[in-house]
């Protein structure tokens, strides 16, 4: 018996999701006495740091898939071969995709967005946009989960994994990829992996004025984002948009500044380790949240921030 990590690949490494994954699976599989593995596909550099996760194999299927039914073909056929208990994603576009479609094949219970190793028969997940948690049960004999990100952690020691090629028949791709346009030219962490998030919303009054919020985000190394007002006047890209109708992030800190804390964006973003908001507002509902809070012009916290990021950052 074993626990598959399915893992996705980036210029040759897992991404962070797939490290992931790979920890959590390595983490449940060590609870249960057996082994875990990681299934992956196209080239690796290596064992990609995934035996340092704790996987005892990594299975390398010689082509890059972009077709999520190709994928779950693919996932299914190791988790059959290698009488897998459980099957783990990251809990991204890339998970979400496969995991419901492997959950059918193998007709197997599938919990998304778990947050903590399945104990007594359960495991935990948020409900209401991170307002409660709920601890679910999986009767069926295989469990499916997906990993929310930044919940579960990448555990990191001196091992390394054993690749193996894996070969199995995946059928014919319905979806095609012509290629890849990258979100940010600056060498920003894509938000999904962001641990660092420096946001701002309408307070900024301009987009002319969104020099300070990337001062502050280069010295602490964060990746920028907005509230959804923002990026629908067109003053920052959609991408950056957080919230429950944009990206939904998880983040050790999470400085807001100028965004006043409705509902939809606290939705995308309570779930960051530690909140810092900035606001003139003294009632705003975002202070609620925070963890910190700073009654005060942006504009001349903002800079006071950066200055003091640079100083500490040396």
């Amino acid at each position: 018996m074993s626990v598959l990590a399915i893992v996705s690949i980036k210029n040759g490494m897992p991404t962070k999701g797939g490290l992931e994954a790979a920890s959590y699976a390595a983490s449940h599989a060590e609870a249960q006495g057996i082994s875990a593995i990681a299934l992956v596909a196209g080239d690796i550099n290596g064992d990609g740091g995934l035996g340092a996760t704790g996987v005892s194999h990594v299975l390398q299927f010689s082509e890059a898939i972009t077709d999520s039914s190709q994928w779950a073909k693919l996932a299914a056929a190791a988790a059959q071969e290698h009488s897998a208990i459980a099957i783990v994603a990251s809990h991204d576009h890339f998970g979400r995709a496969i995991a419901p479609r492997v959950a059918v094949r193998l007709q197997a219970g599938l919990v998304a967005g778990v947050t903590e190793l399945p104990t007594h028969g359960s495991v935990r997940k948020n409900v209401f946009s991170g307002k409660a948690m709920a601890d679910v049960s999986v009767s069926t004999a295989v469990s499916v989960y997906t990993v929310t990100p930044n919940a579960f952690g990448i555990k990191n020691d001196s091992n390394e994994a054993e690749v193996q090629a894996f070969a199995s028949e995946i059928g014919t791709a319905r979806e095609s990829v012509t290629g890849f346009d990258t979100a940010s030219a600056d060498g920003q962490v894509p938000l999904p992996e962001a641990e660092l998030v420096v946001s701002a919303g309408r307070g900024l009054k301009g987009p002319e004025n969104w020099g300070i919020v990337e001062d502050l985000a280069k010295a602490l190394g964060a990746t920028t984002a907005c509230s959804r007002p923002v990026s629908d006047i067109g003053w920052r890209p959609h991408h950056e948009h957080v919230g429950q109708t944009g990206i939904t992030i998880r983040p050790n800190l999470y400085v807001a500044a100028g965004i006043s804390g409705a509902i939809q964006h606290l939705a995308g973003v309570n779930q960051s380790k530690t909140i810092v908001v900035i606001n003139t507002d003294p009632e705003a509902p975002f202070f609620k949240a925070a963890d910190y809070g700073i009654v005060g012009d942006a504009f001349e916290v903002l800079p006071k921030l950066t200055a003091a990021a640079k100083e500490l950052m040396g």
